[in-house]
């Protein structure tokens, strides 16, 4: 019975359409759980000793697929199916579902049954649960935010006590100060697709990055191997994620790392700014990382030190060139630019229509207005400077859905504000000049594929900020820049410059493509 239930219910194509849906919460493919098993020793599935948790269980996926290979691993030691089944739910696999809904469909998909004591599960356990628990853990608010994952109280409970059926996402195995007490044992193996953000409370537009927390108990448990697929945004830290950035740049346990700088090579149909990845932790076994680079059908492959640079450099092909420009450039542009909203205006402000005495020009994200000079409290200074705008988003979303071989943008277009004029916090002021030659030439060097191309080194969401300036060189802008007299001054070689020309999607001087979207 346990032979025919475990060959015709296991129907990897039912996960597979799951995995085609869109949320934080993304069903992990069964073909991408087992790239990421192959990662691990595969001497592991041949160990009846093995212990495997998923602490954010889903479908059961990752159980499921390990378990199919611990029957095979493990037929020389026990060959009696049944028995070998026994063994492996019961002693091996270990799960924590994120909701109760998931928690049935993960035993269904693990033991066959949604109810392991039931006659139909492939294996008998003494409750309902199994393995695969699920409890209806409440936040710890301190302040009007969780304890634990920093939620606001206001967004969870809406403006009263929500109801035992309604999902508050509080997920147990980051609602507690030991995790390791949950099952009371030691795993080998930690491997999970986590819950990616919940939202914070900013009008529906803002979300607070949750993954990171999941990785974190994971390496308090120790485990001898822990791989997790995140989203990438963690390269270049920001909201939330800066110390996590630096424990995972700083740990060179961290030894392999599959990049899709597209999450819809991972996930099919699935949209996350900044792309996807997903890591290997080995806790015995130090050393560099070997990155792969993933998109569409090509891969490039190298070992470096994930440290090697305040951010991560995703591209394996722009480490050379980044290291070109560094050795030669006296100065990087991150230093000069200013940080958001640095007149003190938030993206909602409008001022007035028509202007008054003592008014200066404010643009904002519905046009030009009007703003008492007096007003102005933050850099003063710079009122009566050229100044070169650009959005603070990356153009289309992203550029999720731009075909590599289209080329990328990388900015919004750009925009000079003269003497008497500021702006909101829409746009980012990302060059101050004393003359307007300088900021034309500025503006036009921004508009070259090299400088643009350094700057996606450093985005790895849908944001741009200052330090995303980190590797464009800051010139000489009393004189104009090409990118033929660029690639002349840092040396790039044949094929470098083909990379950049790759890549980078032309861009006139009016701020627009200079080739049909």
């Amino acid at each position: 019975m346990a032979d025919n239930l475990f060959n015709t219910v296991y129907n990897p194509d039912v996960l597979s359409c799951l995995a085609n849906l869109s949320n934080d919460e993304v069903f992990t493919p069964p073909d991408v759980v087992n790239k990421m098993l192959d990662m691990l020793p595969q001497e592991l599935f041949r160990n009846p000793d093995t212990t495997f948790l998923d602490p954010a269980c889903k479908t059961g996926v990752f159980l499921r697929e390990i378990a199919k290979r611990l029957i095979k691993g493990l037929e020389p030691q026990i060959p009696d199916l049944q028995e070998r089944i026994d063994h492996i739910f019961h002693y091996q696999l270990y799960a924590i579902a994120i909701t109760e809904l998931t928690s049935l469909l993960s035993r269904r998909g693990v033991y066959c049954s949604k109810y392991p004591n039931s006659e139909f599960s492939v294996t008998q356990f003494d409750d309902a649960e199994g393995n695969i628990r699920y409890r209806n853990i409440k936040h710890s608010w301190v302040n009007g935010k969780c304890k634990y994952c920093g939620i606001s109280k206001s967004t969870v409970l809406g403006g009263g006590e929500r109801g035992s059926t309604l999902e508050s996402h509080a997920y147990e195995w980051i609602h507690t100060l030991k995790p390791e007490e949950i099952f009371k044992m030691k795993f080998d193996v930690i491997i999970s697709n986590p819950p990616y953000q919940l939202n914070d409370g900013g009008n529906g537009v803002s979300a607070k990055p949750i993954f990171q927390h999941f990785v974190e108990r994971a390496m308090k448990l120790n485990p001898r191997y822990l791989s997790m697929i995140i989203p990438a945004r963690w390269y270049a830290g920001g909201k939330g994620l800066d110390d996590f950035r630096e424990t995972m740049l700083n740990d060179n346990r961290v030894r392999k790392l599959f990049d899709y700088e597209s999450s819809k090579d991972c996930f099919d149909g699935v949209n996350i700014a900044g792309g996807i990845c997903y890591f290997l932790w080995e806790r015995d076994n130090p050393g560099l990382c070997n990155i792969v680079n993933i998109n569409r059908d090509t891969s490039v492959e190298l070992e470096r030190a994930l440290n090697e640079f305040p951010i991560l450099i995703r591209s394996n092909m722009a480490i050379s060139i980044v290291h070109k420009v560094l050795s030669i450039c006296k100065d990087v542009h991150s230093d000069h630019a200013y940080p958001r909203n640095p007149f003190g205006f938030a993206t909602n402000y409008r001022g007035r229509t028509e202007k008054q005495a003592g008014d200066i020009e404010i643009i904002t994200s519905v046009g030009t207005h009007y703003v008492p000079r007096s007003e102005v409290t933050k850099n003063t200074d710079i009122i009566d400077s050229y100044k070169i705008l650009i959005g603070r988003l990356v153009p289309s979303n992203g550029e999720l859905d731009v075909n590599p071989k289209d080329g990328y943008k990388v900015i919004t277009d750009t925009r000079i504000i003269g003497p008497g004029q500021i702006n909101t916090e829409t746009y980012l002021d990302i060059g101050v000049f004393p003359t307007e030659k300088e900021a034309i030439n500025f503006e036009r060097f921004l508009h070259q594929k090299l400088p643009r191309f350094l700057l996606r080194q450093a985005i790895s969401s849908l944001n741009v900020t200052r330090e995303c300036f980190r590797f464009v060189p800051h010139e000489d802008y009393t004189q104009e820049w090409t990118d033929k007299k660029l690639y002349e001054k840092y040396r790039l070689t044949d094929e470098e410059i083909a990379f950049v020309e790759n890549t980078i999607r032309p861009m006139d001087l009016s701020g627009g493509d200079t080739d049909a979207d």
